[in-house]
């Protein structure tokens, strides 16, 4: 597979580390795209691995699917209080947000913002979505090299997200810099993290919001997720908690755009990697929905998700303490030999591709999964309507993040049909 800057970054075979200080948490081996060994040696070797130093303290690794559905499905051990990403947040500033709670405050939120995602909205959002993804891709030039990334992952998604949230079309492009932002963070080990930048930005985008949440309230309830969250009455009174309510932004905002738009860019690269699947799609566009769930599954746009355990528990022959962090990599689990048949594959007809890790599992399921499968499945069918190849002209450039699994550059050049 094709990584980014792998000569610039000097990484050791993680078959020569010692197996007590191999350390699956830095950015770097998922920047250069070599991630893939060393949670291999894991799943062998150690698949419930500690960790005891690392740049977010010690920590264990599940890697294997099964023990992964296990703890995520156990939320009366494991809880998501307060972090769910490797590092803790600062105590200064670490906006609390469904996600990362327990019940029955997770249940009582997500309840409130889920029918901006119901299956009812969704047929009437196919359209919309068809209609706008028609209108990116017939605007793009053909013959030229251009960044897949910013053209059209990115854009198809920002304005997605900006109808969930009824958000001014003008200032979508504040969404995905929003999201950026959020998990730019040091708490995901992107280098050089600006904190204060962040943390002032992420208070514009409070602001931006309390503005829309007071208008949304005072007129009649809609489906977008602020209408729904200040019209519910459990939900309402957020707008007194500043920070619960930037929490519930940073979640809907991620969730709603950084998933689906590296797995739009992730699909196009494993198509060029994979030349018999990009000519099987195009003999029979009928697989795009069972591709959709394979380039989910083969880009895990989230790499991981942390629990800290509220008691004492044996997992997988290991002792895990009360109050260890326990990280459950689902990069890893979406490979696991055991479960998935020759998992290292990309094959766009595989049986059973929805059989993976990549949303979660249990009362954190994402919520937005059906959108942005969606999203993806429209896209590809306009995509064969109107281009022979979307051809992959250089090296995919990847973020350095140990949970957002992202390009910043897919450089393409378009071949009409």
């Amino acid at each position: 597979m094709a990584h980014s800057q792998g000569e610039a970054v000097t990484l050791p075979d993680p078959w020569s580390v010692p197996l007590d200080t191999l350390d699956v948490s830095r950015s770097e081996l998922f920047q250069a795209n070599v991630h893939g060994a060393y949670f291999r040696r894991l799943r062998q070797e150690d698949p419930v691995h500690f960790c005891a130093e690392s740049a977010f303290g010690p920590y264990w690794s599940i890697t294997k699917f099964n023990d992964i559905v296990a703890v995520d499905s156990n939320h009366r051990v494991f809880s998501s209080d307060r972090d769910i990403v490797i590092g803790d947040a600062p105590e200064s500033f670490a906006p609390p947000m469904f996600i990362a709670m327990d019940q029955p405050r997770h249940d009582v939120q997500r309840k409130a913002a889920q029918p901006a995602v119901s299956p009812t909205r969704l047929s009437d959002l196919e359209s919309l979505i068809r209609k706008r993804a028609g209108a990116i891709l017939d605007d793009l030039p053909t013959g030229e090299r251009i960044n897949w990334v910013e053209h059209v992952s990115k854009e198809l998604t920002t304005q997605m997200l900006a109808t969930l949230f009824d958000f001014p079309f003008e200032d979508r492009h504040l969404l995905p810099y929003w999201s950026d932002m959020t998990t730019a963070s040091e708490t995901v080990g992107v280098p050089d993290a600006d904190m204060e930048a962040r943390e002032r930005v992420l208070g514009e985008c409070l602001s931006y919001f309390a503005g829309l949440w007071q208008a949304r309230a005072a007129a009649p309830p809609k489906f977008d997720f602020i209408s729904l969250l200040a019209h519910n009455p459990d939900t309402r009174d957020m707008i007194h908690d500043p920070m619960e309510l930037l929490g519930n932004l940073m979640l809907l905002i991620v969730g709603g755009n950084d998933t689906t738009r590296n797995s739009i860019s992730g699909g196009v690269v494993f198509l060029n990697e994979n030349p018999g699947e990009y000519a099987k799609l195009k003999a029979n566009p009928d697989l795009i929905p069972n591709m959709v769930s394979e380039i989910i599954r083969y880009q895990t746009p989230l790499a991981h998700m942390r629990r800290t355990a509220l008691e004492d528990i044996e997992l997988g022959g290991k002792q895990i303490r009360k109050g260890d962090k326990v990280v459950m990599w689902y990069v890893s689990g979406n490979r696991d030999e055991e479960v998935i048949d020759d998992p290292d594959a990309f094959r766009i007809d595989r049986a059973r591709a929805r059989h993976h890790l990549s949303f979660g599992f249990g009362i954190h399921r994402c919520m937005g999964n059906r959108v942005g499968e969606m999203q993806l499945r429209i896209l590809w069918e306009e995509i064969l309507k109107r281009f022979e190849r979307v051809e992959l002209v250089g090296t995919p450039v990847r973020v350095a993040s140990n949970f957002v699994l992202g390009y910043s550059d897919v450089p393409v050049v378009l071949h009409p049909r």
